[in-house]
């Protein structure tokens, strides 16, 4: 079949020809105009269920809200896993579906599922789900400051809801905008408890009377005569004045007005959730969260329009700082890098192949693969709707050298054939002799792709990160190399044809190949005959050598993956969970100026507690800031990022810290659930038993070298005032318990009872006692309770007032509760540091496993990379066995199949070699690099042996020393040719560790250069002594076969319709090498 693919494009040459440039074209221009992203699909597909539970503490939150929820969930179909976290009045249940799964099917699972837990949960509460976003989702942070502080915050904050947040989050692929900072306005209600007193009024009916002061009511139609116009009662309130006129209780003497016992004011909301800053002064951060699938370069370029168009309508005084942060900033260096990296590796591969061929022409049409091979690709990926991403380019950027492989074979052959057909004595016709050329090499042509294919399976059978990570890589990969090898079989030749066909007559022998060339075959033959000599001395230094590297590399650390440059780090400062919103926002301020003021950082954005509709529900003592990097410093990464730990450490002493890359702290979470590298998590019923093996476990830990940012996850017991009511006195009183408790909740939380609206703003109207009160025990016991005759009790008549402990919030796990101590690694590789934590835990792990339903363990990026690290080496095996299987449909024999599989080792000299020297450390990208050489370096050696075999059988040679002396020098040139090429084009990934968008590409390219060093150098080393030491019978029965010619006359005559006619009564039979490859009895290819 493939000589007819040969034969009908050298037939049809205009046509293919054609097709090539518009193919080629066409997929060239899809993908320049197709949305490019960092990274591929990450996202886990996870919901999240919100509840807000008001006046509820961590216990009860857990007991009446988080469980029945989680009940419901856990049996769902596809989950996963289901975490939670309950906090004062906060529920928040992530259920985390399988990967591969669709999340709107997922949400309407989850939907169906919260129907039936709303019955179990207490009145009033309503469950509901957070917006659809994805890990990647924080696509940008914007700032809003007043340079002279002529715009307060209040109303800076008022602006930026009322005018700027709806048009943001009108663009499409916005899936949520948060604000936070400036605090957001309310109308209040603000109650004098003595005021209650004096009036006999209960707070309870304040709000009522608030609720009934605001509302529109229709009255039905009124009939007057052929008209019916509407009959509506238009009670909303329209200033604040208004709802002060508001009656709360009738009295003989006057009625009692909402003014008599309360101060109606509109401002600051009076329990305010969180604050922000921005490089040391107070502003309004805005975040802004993109909708899964969404072009994340398009939707800020996006935003940024519409903000520039904010900007001319905004007060004079009110700047808009739209690189606070942009995942876009990251997104564009990285793909600027590895395009780049791509194209210089394209110019090296035109430099080393000019360098051998000596020839304009030649040099062309072996290029001519790369352009249509990734046109072709690209096509491919547009056709099945693939994305094409930094690992994606990846790929590409791998396959760039061996893209022209194929390409390279198929011209040098053709180009020696018609060499040695233009000092024939009887020439063949040129188009018969570039589809002999292009026949001879189209089965090692094929095989050899198929080799370099298959080792990349394991890449598509890994799960999680590591999987959607590098699975591109190898798609990429297999996609553009099955269309190089199209690509070779049909354009190649009929380039061939065109630009070669004439010019071979005119090569002299001096300048066939050229002097490069000249000496490569010299050295081809002494190499064979050195190795024929000394086989026995060089497999034992390559067995040492491949000891010594092996025996090294397994002192080498491990990690996940390598890390990322962003260009930003996140800096998080943990206060204690009973700190206050200001406390923390003192530390916060703090924190700016430290940061920035350190060599290196542009710029601080800091965020502290909660904004409202934020699912992250971190409490008022957790400051989170992001700390962008000066591209001009000339300062690394981790020096930066180590000045910023350092520094935190001493200025904060005893407080918890933790410095990290804002995508490396969310692949953490999406891993463990936790944003840290390591996560030792504790499971088990009890809190207090949690917490104190918490601590246990922080102490053992901490003096462990490696160990960055321990802390212990902020769960312990805070002061709680507890209303507990004495249910005789309630019933003697006639007083259910949810009017005392909705009173408490009115007075010491507020309670939003209506909304004002202002346009197109609706401003909450909250109800809730002075602030002066809120702060005294006795003000709350002495609140009035309304009985059923219309006297009043005191709430300290019928319930105890005291203070008491709570847990300031509960996290679970798979129905468990469970509490955490997590750390970061610096100085030393993440395998290393787990180990010793590891053996560190062993007698607190023994200790609590003699405890009934309590379990510790290790979770986070090193689980992940031990379960990819194990997947990857047992799929190897398979991939091993496909190789043996291929290689033996080939060869037809078992002995050079195992021949050429079993010398691949040499190239992992190389490979580790250069791992240890350029001091990295194993990981996941490793493991891909070495998977990727395995098949490179085995289609390199399938070259060699199978021309062995061709010289034998095809060209009468027996099996002697000339004979592979021959076979080195003709085939050293392909062999070089495709190893440097798939080497040099990896050279820009080599050259750039820490580069963004280059990090994950770094190991791959470095072993397979390394790897690609020592398996070209020792081939013609190790393979010509070892097939000359075991492989002479075995070549000897293959090329004394019985085979069978194929019958090409069809072909020639398609190919030379007008040698027919002019002698159609002289046309002989052509001998074997006339006619081409002959097929073995298992049947033609």
């Amino acid at each position: 079949m493939l000589n007819r693919i040969i034969a009908a494009a050298l037939t049809n040459r205009a046509i293919v020809l054609l097709l090539a440039v518009l193919v080629g074209g066409y997929g060239l221009f899809r993908a320049a105009h197709t949305p490019i992203d960092v990274l591929p699909d990450l996202n886990r597909p996870i919901v999240t269920v919100l509840t807000e539970a008001h006046g509820m503490v961590p216990e009860d939150v857990e007991r009446l809200v988080t469980w029945p929820i989680e009940q419901v969930m856990n049996g769902a179909t596809g989950v996963f896993r289901v975490r939670s976290a309950s906090g004062l009045g906060l529920s928040v249940v992530y259920v985390e579906f399988e990967w591969g799964t669709d999340i709107y099917l997922d949400r309407q699972i989850v939907s169906e599922k919260m129907q039936m837990a709303v019955g179990n949960l207490p009145p009033g509460v309503e469950p509901m789900l957070a917006p659809i976003s994805s890990i990647m989702g924080q696509v940008q942070m914007i700032g809003f400051q007043s340079k002279t502080g002529e715009t307060e915050p209040l109303e800076l904050r008022r602006i930026i809801d009322r005018d700027i947040r709806p048009r943001i989050l009108s663009l499409s692929g916005i899936a949520q905008v948060i604000t936070i900072g400036g605090q957001p306005s309310e109308l209040q209600v603000v109650v004098d408890a003595d005021k209650l007193r004096a009036f006999d009024v209960t707070l309870q009916e304040v709000a009522e009377a608030t609720a009934g002061a605001n509302i529109n009511v229709a009255g039905g139609f009124l009939n007057i005569g052929a008209k019916g116009p509407l009959v509506a009662v238009s009670g909303l309130l329209e200033t604040p004045e208004e709802l002060s006129l508001a009656v709360v209780r009738e009295d003989p003497v006057r009625p009692i007005r909402i003014a008599d016992v309360a101060d109606v004011v509109f401002g600051a909301a009076a329990i305010p959730t969180g604050t922000a800053g921005i490089n040391g002064e107070p502003g309004v951060i805005m975040v802004i969260m993109k909708q899964p699938g969404v072009d994340t370069v398009a939707l800020t370029e996006r935003v940024n329009a519409e903000l520039k168009l904010i900007q001319r309508e905004l007060p004079s005084d009110v700047v808009i700082q739209d690189d606070v942060f942009q995942q876009a900033a990251f997104i564009e260096r990285a793909i600027d890098n590895v395009i780049e990296a791509v194209r210089d590796g394209a110019i090296l591969v035109v430099i080393i192949l000019f360098l051998f061929l000596l020839n304009f022409r030649t040099t062309f049409i072996t290029l001519s693969a790369i352009p249509l091979s990734v046109g072709i690709a690209m096509l491919v990926f547009a056709a099945f709707g693939l994305t094409i991403n930094t690992m994606t380019l990846g790929g590409l950027a791998v396959a760039i050298g061996t893209l022209v492989d194929d390409a390279i074979v198929d011209v040098e052959n053709v180009f020696r054939r018609l060499h040695q057909n233009s000092r024939s004595d009887k020439p063949e016709p040129v188009i018969w002799v570039v589809f002999k050329a292009s026949s001879e090499i189209r089965k090692p042509v094929m095989y050899g792709t198929l080799l370099v294919t298959v080792v990349y399976l394991p890449l598509f059978f890994l799960s999680g990160i590591e999987g959607r990570l590098f699975a591109p890589i190898g798609l990429a990969y297999i996609i553009s190399v099955f269309a190089s090898l199209f690509v070779a079989l049909t354009v190649t030749p009929v380039l061939c044809f065109y630009l070669l066909g004439k010019r071979a007559e005119k090569v002299t022998e001096e300048k066939y190949g050229g002097w490069l060339v000249t000496r490569l075959r010299a050295a081809a033959a002494a190499g064979a005959h050195f190795s024929a000599r000394h086989i026995e001395r060089i497999v034992a230094v390559c067995a040492v050598a491949l000891l010594v590297v092996g025996a090294l590399m397994m002192t080498l650390g491990s990690t996940f993956l390598p890390p990322f440059n962003e260009g930003t780090a996140q800096v998080n400062v943990v206060l204690p969970p009973d700190a206050s919103l200001e406390t923390s926002d003192r530390f916060g301020r703090r924190l700016e100026d430290l940061v920035k003021g350190i060599e290196g950082v542009s710029g601080v954005a800091r965020r502290t507690g909660r904004a409202p509709g934020d699912e992250h529900a971190m409490p008022v003592s957790v400051s989170e800031a992001i700390v962008n990097f000066d591209p001009a410093s000339t300062r690394s990464r981790e020096e930066v990022i180590e000045e910023i730990r350092d520094k935190l450490s001493y200025e904060f002493p005893g407080v918890a810290t933790s410095t990290e890359q804002p995508l490396a702290h969310l692949l953490s979470h999406l891993l463990s659930g936790v944003t840290a590298q390591v996560a030792i998590k504790i499971a088990g019923p009890d809190l207090d038993v949690l917490r104190d093996t918490a601590a246990e476990v922080e102490a053992t830990i901490k003096s462990i070298d490696g160990v960055r940012d321990l802390y212990t996850e902020p769960q312990v017991l805070i002061d709680q005032v507890e209303v507990k009511p004495r249910r005789t006195d309630l019933a003697r009183q006639g007083i259910g318990v949810d009017t005392l408790a909705e009173t408490v909740e009115l007075a010491m939380g507020g309670q939003e009872v209506s909304r004002l609206q202002v346009g197109q703003i609706a401003y909450p109207i909250k109800v809730r006692l002075q602030e002066e009160d809120r702060q005294n025990i006795s003000q709350l016991a002495g609140l009035y309770l309304r009985r059923g005759d219309a006297s009043l009790v005191r709430i300290d008549d019928v319930a105890d007032v005291r203070v008491s402990k709570t847990p300031n919030n509960i996290n679970r796990e798979n129905v468990q509760r469970r509490i955490v101590v997590q750390h970061n690694v610096g100085g030393r590789s993440l395998g290393e540091v787990v180990t010793e934590v590891t053996a560190a835990l062993a007698p607190i792990r023994e200790k609590l496993s003699s405890m009934s339903g309590y379990t510790i363990r290790i979770s986070g990026q090193f689980e992940a990379q031990q379960e990819a690290t194990r997947l990857i080496m047992s799929l190897s095996t398979l991939s091993i066995v496909l190789m043996v299987l291929i290689l033996y449909m080939h060869f037809r024999s078992m002995r050079l199949a195992m021949l050429v599989l079993l010398t691949r080792p040499i190239a992992f000299i190389g490979a580790g070699a250069y791992i240890i020297l350029s001091g990295q450390v194993m990981s996941v990208a490793t493991l891909v690099g070495f998977i990727a050489l395995l098949g490179v370096a085995a289609r390199n050696a399938i070259l060699l042996v199978d021309h062995y075999q061709h010289l034998m059988r095809e060209e009468g040679e027996s099996f002697s020393m000339e004979m592979m002396v021959r076979a080195g020098q003709e085939r050293i040139v392909p062999v070089l040719m495709t190893a440097l090429t798939s080497g040099i084009g990896l050279v820009p990934l080599a050259l750039a560790a820490d580069q963004p968008g280059r990090e994950l590409l770094y190991p791959v390219a470095t072993v397979i250069i390394g790897g690609l060093i020592t398996n070209t150098l020792l081939d013609f080393l190790v393979m010509p002594g070892l097939f000359w030491r075991f492989a002479r019978s075995e070549a000897e029965r293959l090329a004394s076969a019985t085979v069978r010619h194929e019958d090409l006359e069809p072909i020639r005559t398609q190919l030379l319709p007008e040698e027919q006619e002019q002698d159609q009564d002289h046309l002989q039979p052509q001998p074997a090498l006339a006619n081409g490859p002959r097929l073995t009895p298992e049947g033609e290819d």
